[in-house]
């Protein structure tokens, strides 16, 4: 739990005004811990049009849908992904509705309504948006509308909704995310309120009413009524009464609660756990094969240095690392289970898998066929898109990170550098360092302070199918090397396609496509890559071989040298006959 958490002041008016129904429609959800910290707290207001009587179901429908909705969608997830992901399926579903009805051609009849709402996570206001109604922002003195109005002029007088939800299959929504200030205020309000009141008398209003926001609300919702307005009146104030401090602070309350543990022995009795012997050991983590004394099952044990017991970077990566486990249900992923016990340390438990890492099953197997080294990425692939679809970046994939075993079935096992975008939107220790993959096998755009992507996990993998081939690396240790865009040019794939390697042209095309240096030039799915990896590619197939000179410069240098030989000795031998 943070230090301080989020916490706002709302005020709510809603009326229908001189119209015979309420077509708008508006609420919040402020939920409890955890889902304050992991989802945050979100907002949204809906206004019918007011030539559908069917509207007001619309406004109601989308309200409710995204609040139930948003709250329900992983955590992993960015607010971004969630919002929109969610915002999408209720267009869709109003959209379908309206096609079902008897106004199936004529979408001033149909279930569509404006529609903004905001996420307030964190230290971050998340702000989606599609039609007419406006956010506005009191910020120091200072008032500032928000939002776009997404109407089209016809003439002076005359205005037409050019964008709202439920008027088209294919949905166009307004983001944008900003940072949040302590005493922030936001406005949601429907152009029956907008239009009949100005800044001046917001500005009174709220500052007559600073102590009770729903008093605030009810008068400048009687001022834009008094004003003559004959539309629906719906306004919203919130105010950010106090934020969460800028770090996480669950390393301190776990280290409080938690010490590290001491390095383990053989037959030593654990915190419930018997250790049978360490499987591994860095100046960063121990790791243990242990028995669980109470279920009797066998289980790995992973435990942080002593010595980097003041990194909180890293130990938020340790905890990360239990945290991901636990949530993905994946046969290719390394699982983690909800502790049935309290643990008195910080240490973290996942499966055991009988078996042996990529590297040391390369070292064993220096010539797989082809269809092996199939088989094996393509349940590596599975594995990463299951990652991927939580919104979450391995980031450092490596054969020592991958196990075998002896039916080579393949999981991945270490999620210590992975980026999980629904984290990344909290301001934490562990977005504060810019993560790399190890360097053999890491993205050239690592290298140049770049952020990383699903691309990035593809050129790793790709890296490793290069090896698992060739024995050797793409681009050998190069890429480290390199520090800006200019100096990554200059890299060149060494190509499989040699007379020493029985490697089809087509396979090494699909290799040369994964492992581009520029992101944007690999293929944009895992799933095209191990695709054809296994079906030739056309495009592949009308290939020309490559020139000596790329496929074996070395074989290409002596020949030309060998040429010229020659031809210095035949040139002296007719000299010296004349």
């Amino acid at each position: 739990m943070m230090e301080n958490q989020l916490k706002i002041s709302i005020g709510e008016s809603t009326s229908k005004g001189r119209k015979e129904i309420n077509q708008d429609f508006h609420d919040l959800c402020i939920p409890s811990e955890p889902q304050l910290t992991t989802k945050g707290i979100a907002i949204a207001l809906a206004d019918g049009i007011s030539s559908s009587n069917v509207s007001q179901i619309a406004s109601k429908t989308a309200v409710t849908s995204f609040l139930i909705d948003y709250f329900s969608t992983p955590e992993s997830w960015s607010v971004k992904k969630s919002a929109q992901r969610v915002i999408t399926s209720m267009n869709s579903w109003l959209f379908s509705q309206s096609k079902q009805g008897q106004y199936a051609h004529d979408k001033d009849k149909g279930y569509v309504c404006t529609f903004s709402a905001m996420v307030f996570r964190s230290n971050t206001v998340h702000m989606f948006h599609i039609g007419d109604a406006r956010i506005y922002r009191l910020r120091e003195g200072n008032f500032e509308r928000l939002t776009e109005d997404h109407r089209l002029w016809v003439g002076k007088e005359t205005s037409y909704l050019s964008r709202a939800l439920g008027m088209d299959s294919v949905l166009n929504i307004d983001y944008e995310s900003f940072p949040l200030n302590k005493g922030d205020l936001f406005f949601f309000m429907t152009d029956g309120v907008y239009e009949h009141i100005d800044e001046a008398t917001l500005l009174e209003t709220v500052q007559t009413h600073k102590n009770d926001l729903p008093s605030a609300a009810k008068t400048l919702l009687d001022e834009a009524y008094d004003d003559g307005s004959e539309d629906n009146l719906t306004i919203q104030i919130v105010r950010i009464e106090d934020l969460p401090v800028a770090e996480m602070r669950e390393v301190d309350k776990q280290l409080k609660e938690k010490p590290l543990p001491p390095e383990l022995e053989a037959r030593m009795i654990f915190d419930g756990y018997e250790i049978i012997r360490k499987l591994h050991g860095s100046s960063r983590s121990h790791v243990y094969l242990a028995k669980d004394v109470e279920t009797g099952s066998t289980v790995v044990m992973k435990t942080p240095s002593v010595d980097l017991q003041n990194d909180k970077a890293y130990l938020e990566r340790f905890l990360m690392e239990e945290w991901i486990a636990i949530r993905m249900n994946n046969p290719h992923l390394i699982k983690s289970y909800l502790p049935t016990r309290k643990r008195n340390f910080l240490y973290n438990v996942t499966e055991f898998m009988e078996g042996q890492t990529l590297t040391q099953w390369m070292i064993d197997n220096p010539n797989p066929s082809l269809e092996v080294v199939r088989n094996i990425t393509e349940q590596i692939a599975k594995g990463l898109l299951a990652m991927h679809r939580q919104e979450m970046i391995h980031q450092d994939l490596r054969p020592e990170n991958i196990m075998i075993d002896a039916s080579q079935t393949i999981k991945i096992i270490d999620f210590g550098s992975t980026r999980v975008a629904g984290i990344a939107d909290i301001n934490t220790f562990i977005e504060q360092e810019h993560l790399q993959g190890t360097a053999q096998y890491a993205a050239p755009e690592y290298f140049i302070a770049e952020a990383g992507s699903t691309r990035s996990d593809l050129f790793s993998l790709a890296a490793i199918v290069y090896q698992m081939i060739s024995g050797k690396l793409p681009y050998g240790v190069n890429v480290a090397r390199t520090k800006s865009k200019k100096e990554q040019k200059k890299l060149h794939y060494k190509s499989l396609y040699t007379q020493e390697a029985d490697v089809p042209l087509w396979i090494d095309e699909t290799l040369r496509k994964a492992l581009e240096v520029d992101p944007y030039d690999r293929y944009e799915e895992l799933s095209e890559f191990t695709y054809d990896l296994r079906h030739p590619n056309a495009q592949y197939l009308k290939k020309s071989r490559p020139p000596l000179l790329e496929r074996n410069p070395l074989l290409f240098w002596k020949g030309l040298s060998l040429t010229l030989a020659v031809v210095v000795v035949t040139l002296v031998y007719k000299l010296s006959v004349k």
